[in-house]
């Protein structure tokens, strides 16, 4: 009871204090300021922490199957002190007030966030799978509520920021003293994560009841065929992975995401720079600070991350189980199949493209961006919510963390792109040594990726054809 009881509160810790990465639209205003950074620099940053996320998340995967979550994440707790320490390190010894970028500085940070962007990943291995792997009969709920947490570290984090370490008078957060703490706080969760975070061992013997149901020389031999069958795995949807990149509904499905994904994490890295770029409204006369605003837009971009897994994941466990297939019964379901799981794919593109018509057409204030958090949000953890019982549906089982593993190469692609872009754009039209101001900033950065959300709910409509009856 002890060990349980450490172990949940070993999951807490590490998840919410894993999303250091997502909370860089707090420490963007700084760079600027004090490092001299350009846009192209703040972004090739944000990418690394992003997308650093991606590369290894097979061997990742591989790596906590092998070894187990207490490795994961010690390395988790390593990489996070590095990262931020290190970033820390790196701000505090630079000259204030520089005038020109610092290139090396710029590179070193690039470095230090893709470490991050890794120590993350590892982190998510880690809780994620300690937990549905010890809660077996809760396997939907352990996810659901892991996830959710780690949704939530970026509004715990940003709350932290912003009353213990900002001025109270100005609002302007003390980005060293910040890091420091990221560092101390997510290295020591995920030591203790280290100790704590198990999986139950496969037991040594069996009760007199199972041992009934095991083959021996003097079992039948129709009997001992069939149970071989069945337990060596006979999921027709099974594919190896030459198959699987054959499959053209795969790729598809890839180029959704990274259509979707690519633009949601684009959004989520940059939402502090597309902030300050508007102008403040007015409450009661005093204007809104940069790094409260930067601040608001994180919380809610976490919130509406949050709260979307935590409603989407059971209705779609409840209108949309997963198909699973057995030998004699052939594809089943614990409940009645209602809808198919495309929809709340082709929700979230919709969604994400209305959210998009909004920033391109209507939003002129700071006051106004809070609808981009929310539609970002609500898209961003509406498609990880629903994905993995989508691949589960269309390619079994028996390959699950493989096939997951692969899809999850589209964001890291479609995030280095959609960055670039904005970047670009911002570049374009900023002038020379100043940052850019107004719409015109990001507008047909707005206007492409709405393009790409019609396109990419086209797809989904595809899917939803090709797919019918099986998600």
């Amino acid at each position: 009871m002890l060990s349980t009881t450490l172990q949940c509160l070993a999951i807490v810790c590490t998840s919410l204090s894993a999303g250091g990465i997502f909370v860089f639209p707090l420490l963007v205003s700084a760079f600027i300021e004090h490092l001299g950074l350009t846009q192209s620099q703040l972004s090739t940053i944000a990418l690394a922490g992003m997308a650093g996320q991606y590369p290894f998340s097979s061997l990742v995967g591989i790596l906590s199957d092998r070894c187990g979550p207490r490795f994961c994440s010690l390395l988790a707790a390593l990489m996070f002190f590095a990262a931020f320490g290190l970033s820390a390190l790196e701000i505090s010894s630079a000259p204030e007030h520089s005038e020109r970028s610092n290139t090396a500085v710029s590179q070193r940070l690039t470095v230090y966030f893709a470490m991050a962007g890794l120590a993350t990943v590892l982190s998510y291995f880690s809780f994620v799978f300690s937990a549905t792997k010890t809660f077996t009969r809760y396997f939907t709920l352990a996810s659901g509520l892991t996830m959710s947490l780690f949704g939530l570290s970026p509004l715990f984090l940003s709350y932290l920021g912003s009353n213990f370490f900002s001025d109270p008078t100005t609002g302007t957060l003390d980005v060293t003293r910040f890091l420091q703490f990221l560092a101390a706080f997510a290295g020591v969760a995920h030591l203790f994560g280290a100790c704590a975070l198990t999986v139950p061992s496969t037991p040594a013997t069996t009760s007199p009841s199972d041992t009934t149901d095991i083959p021996d020389e003097r079992s039948r031999l129709i009997e001992r065929e069939i149970s071989s069958e069945c337990t060596t795995g006979t999921d027709p949807r099974d594919k190896s992975t030459l198959e699987l990149l054959r499959d053209l509904n795969f790729w598809i499905l890839a180029l959704y995401m990274v259509m979707i994904l690519g633009a949601c994490e684009m959004i989520m890295s940059n939402v502090g720079t597309i902030v300050l770029s508007l102008p403040s409204e007015l409450v009661q006369t005093v204007a809104i600070k940069d790094d409260q605003s930067a601040a608001f837009q994180v919380k809610i971009l976490s919130i509406a991350n949050t709260v979307s897994r935590l409603l989407i994941g059971p209705f779609a466990d409840f209108a949309s189980p997963v198909f699973s297939y057995e030998h004699l019964q052939g594809f089943t379901t614990v409940r009645k199949h209602h809808i198919s799981r495309i929809v709340f794919l082709s929700g979230a593109s919709s969604l994400l493209a209305l959210t998009c018509s909004w920033m391109a057409f209507g939003a002129q204030t700071r006051h106004d961006v809070w609808l981009l958090s929310v539609g970002t949000g609500i898209t961003y953890g509406s498609v990880f919510t629903v994905l993995p019982g989508v691949s589960c549906s269309i390619w079994g089982m028996q390959n699950l963390a493989r096939n997951f593993g692969i899809l999850t190469y589209s964001p890291f692609v479609g995030t280095t792109l959609y960055s670039y872009l904005y970047a670009l754009i911002v570049e374009r039209h900023s002038p020379k040594g100043t940052a850019c101001q107004g719409r015109i900033c990001w507008e047909s950065t707005f206007i492409f990726c709405l393009g790409t959300s019609l396109a990419a709910l086209a797809m989904s409509a595809i899917l939803w054809r090709n797919w019918s009856g099986r998600t």
